[in-house]
C-alpha cells in the first residue's frame, strides 16, 4: 500500500519513473473502457524522472514519485479544467490551485485529470459531457458521484492517490460505491482557492485511496491556511499518519438514519459492522437524537442552486469558453434555473434564508450529540447504487445524499471505509467526527481498516 511503496521508492527498489510508468500502461490498458481520465499528463514521466533525481540527492517530498489523479474542476496550470462540461472543453488551467500547489512541493505527481459528473451537479457519475465513468468493481452498477473519476482511477489501480470535492457528499458516495476509502475534511481544513466549487457553503477538497493511510497522508499535505481563501481556518494540522490506539469510545448510532434507510440490508450491515468495533475497541453504543436531519436535503438544495447559479455567471461566453446556458445537460440547467428563480427579488431570498436557519438547526444537532459520543456512524447511502442507463427522478437522485449531506451541512469532517458486500456491490460505512477532530477520525479508520484486513 501506500506507507510501503514510499518506502520502496525512498530505497531506490522502485523508481519513481517506473511507478509512473506502471500507471501510465495501466491507463492506456483501462481507461477507453472505464472512462476514469478525461486528460493524461504527457510530461508525467519527465516530472518522475526529475524526482528521481531529488531522491538520490536527499531531497525529496513526502509525496516522492507517487501518481496523483486530480478531478477535473480543481486548478492545475497547463491541464484542461473542463469541469466535464462542454461550457469548459477547451479551457487550460493557468495557475495551480492551492492543493496542487502543495503536492507538487511534496513532489506528487499530477498523472492527469479526472472525468465527474458535470460541474459537480449529480451523484452517479452519469452526466459528463464525456460520457459515464464505468465502476470498475460492478459494471453493471454506477460509480457513484460526482468525483466518480477520481474513485474510479483508485479503484481500478490507476494511480496511488486521487483529489475530489465533496459538496454534500461527491467523495463519499463513489468511495462506498467503488470499495475504497475517501474523506470529506472538516469545512475550512483545506483551501478551496482553484476549485471551481458547487456550493460555496459546502465543498471541501479531500483525499479517495485504496487505503487510509493514504487519505490521512494526503489531508497532511493539503491542509491548512490560505491567504487566497477566507473560510480556510488557522488551525494545527496534526500530523494524520501517526495513528494512535483507539478504545473505550462513545459511538453514536441514530434511530433517525435507520427510518431514511430504505434498504433496511444495508443499516443491518452498518450497526453490525459498529457492533464489532465497539467490542474490539472496548467502547459503548449510545443512541442519539438527530432529529432535523430528515430535513437536511430540502436544506442543503435551495442553498446549493442559489449558490450554484450566482458561482455560473462568470460563465457568460466572454471569458471562460461557452455560456454556460448554451451547452450545459440537464442537471447543471435544472440547478442554474432553480437558483435563478429561488433568487428572484419578489422572494427577498425567503428560501435561501429558511434554508440557511434549518441548516443552522441541523449543525446545532450534531454539536448537541458530540457532547454524548466521540464519533457517529452512519451509512453512506439510503440504497444500493442504481444500474448504469437507468433513469431516475431528480427527486430519487437527491435523495441518495440523505446521509451524506448532513456533515456538510454541520461543517464536520467524515470518512468512508469499506463495511462489506450486499449482492456483491461494496457498501461503505460513514464515520463521522467533530470539526478539525481529524486525527480521531483518522484513528478510528485505521483501526476498523486494521480490523479488516
Amino acid at each position: 500500500m501506500i506507507k510501503e511503496k514510499l518506502a520502496d521508492i525512498k530505497s531506490g527498489k522502485l523508481s519513481a519513473k517506473e511507478n509512473i510508468e506502471n500507471f501510465l500502461k495501466i491507463i492506456n490498458e483501462k481507461n477507453k473502457k472505464i472512462n476514469a481520465f478525461i486528460y493524461v499528463n504527457k510530461d508525467a514521466v519527465n516530472q518522475a524522472k526529475e524526482v528521481d533525481k531529488k531522491i538520490k540527492q536527499g531531497k525529496a517530498g513526502k509525496l516522492a514519485g507517487l501518481a496523483i489523479a486530480v478531478k477535473s474542476n480543481i486548478n492545475v496550470v497547463d491541464m484542461p479544467i473542463t469541469c466535464a462540461s462542454k461550457t469548459l472543453e477547451n479551457y487550460y488551467g493557468v495557475f495551480d490551485s492551492d492543493v496542487v500547489k502543495r503536492i507538487k512541493q511534496e513532489d506528487g505527481i499530477i498523472i492527469g485529470m479526472t472525468n465527474m459528473d458535470e460541474f459537480a451537479a449529480g451523484m452517479s457519475g452519469e452526466s459528463s459531457y464525456f460520457g459515464p465513468t464505468i465502476n470498475p468493481v460492478c459494471p453493471e452498477r454506477v460509480p457513484g458521484g460526482s468525483s466518480s473519476g477520481s474513485a474510479v482511477a483508485v479503484a481500478a489501480g490507476m494511480c496511488d492517490i486521487a483529489l475530489g470535492s465533496d459538496t454534500g457528499g461527491s467523495i463519499r458516495n463513489p468511495a462506498s460505491n467503488c470499495g475504497i476509502v475517501g474523506v470529506k475534511p472538516s469545512y475550512g481544513r483545506v483551501s478551496r482557492y482553484g476549485l471551481i466549487d458547487l456550493s460555496m457553503s459546502f465543498d471541501q477538497i479531500g483525499p479517495l485511496c485504496q487505503d487510509v493511510y493514504g487519505c490521512a497522508l494526503m489531508l497532511e499535505i493539503i491542509a491548512g491556511k490560505s491567504d487566497y481563501d477566507s473560510i480556510s481556518y488557522d488551525r494545527p494540522v496534526e500530523n494524520y499518519t501517526n495513528f494512535k490506539k483507539t478504545d473505550k469510545l462513545k459511538i453514536g448510532l441514530s434511530p433517525d438514519f435507520e427510518k431514511l434507510c430504505k434498504d433496511k440490508r444495508i443499516y443491518s450491515l452498518i450497526k453490525s459492522c459498529a457492533e464489532k468495533l465497539a467490542k474490539e475497541t472496548n467502547s459503548k453504543i449510545k443512541k442519539i437524537n438527530l432529529k432535523y436531519v430528515d430535513l437536511a436535503v430540502q436544506t442543503y438544495y435551495p442553498i446549493v442552486y442559489v449558490e450554484f447559479f450566482s458561482g455560473t455567471r462568470k460563465f457568460d461566453g466572454r471569458k471562460y469558453g461557452r455560456k454556460i446556458e448554451d451547452s450545459c445537460g440537464e442537471e447543471v440547467l435544472r440547478r442554474i434555473i432553480g437558483g435563478k428563480e429561488i433568487s428572484k427579488a419578489e422572494y427577498h431570498g425567503m428560501y435561501y434564508k429558511k434554508a440557511l436557519r434549518v441548516k443552522g438547526l441541523i449543525k446545532k444537532d450534531f454539536d448537541n450529540a458530540f457532547k454524548d459520543v466521540d464519533i457517529i456512524i452512519a451509512p453512506v447511502t439510503p440504497s444500493l447504487p442504481h444500474k448504469l442507463g437507468d433513469k431516475i427522478s431528480p427527486e430519487t437522485a437527491y435523495a441518495f445524499d440523505a446521509f451524506t449531506i448532513p456533515a456538510n451541512l454541520a461543517g464536520i469532517c467524515s470518512g468512508v471505509v469499506k463495511s462489506g458486500k450486499i449482492d456483491n456491490i461494496p457498501v461503505g460505512m460513514q464515520i463521522s467526527a467533530p470539526a478539525f477532530n481529524e486525527s480521531l477520525l483518522f484513528n478510528i479508520m485505521k483501526k476498523w481498516e486494521d480490523l479488516n484486513i
